[in-house]
């Protein structure tokens, strides 16, 4: 009986404080050559749950949850769809200087995709920002870009004189 009593005890105590994660998610996704799926979606999610949707082919946002209607009013509507009507440009130029940079012509299925957020706990306060970025299920930025980025140093070349002087600056 003690047992149950300290374990009850214990089930109470950490579920008192246990923090709650709350987490908003954006995913951007811009295609080409995939069948049957618009050439840009945007979802917005607030705990997992889906609660803005747009795509290339509506060209408008929507809510995807009652409480998102009633907390916004048409102004909020129209400027966010404005906002994604230039995402969607913004990663159909993306997505083509990708395929260039790879090398890949027409035909082909490619994907350019965007995962950026925070995750807010309750309890402490703490706010953790994250983005990520990929093209066709990779890490793009640790292949092409970041190859190019290495070898574009041509600040450091241009100010070599100073930023490798080991003396003091007078």
């Amino acid at each position: 009986m003690k047992t149950l009593v300290f374990v009850s005890l214990v089930g109470l105590f950490l579920h008192d404080t246990t923090a709650v994660m709350h987490s908003l998610k954006f995913f951007n996704t811009a295609s080409s050559e995939v069948t049957n799926f618009p050439e840009f979606v945007s979802v917005m999610m607030a705990d997992d749950i889906q609660i803005c949707y747009y795509d290339s082919n509506t060209k408008r946002e929507e809510p995807k949850q009652d409480w998102m209607i009633k907390a916004v009013d048409d102004q909020y509507w129209e400027g966010e769809t404005e906002k994604l009507k230039g995402h969607q440009q913004w990663f159909k130029v993306g997505l083509d200087n990708l395929k260039r940079r790879f090398n890949q012509t027409g035909g082909l299925c490619s994907c350019f995709q965007e995962m950026y957020g925070c995750e807010w706990d309750d309890e402490t306060g703490d706010v953790n920002g994250y983005r990520q970025i990929g093209y066709d299920g990779e890490d793009f930025i640790a292949v092409v870009t970041k190859q190019k980025w290495d070898k574009d140093k041509k600040y450091v070349n241009y100010g070599r004189s100073s930023l490798m002087r080991t003396g003091r600056i007078k």
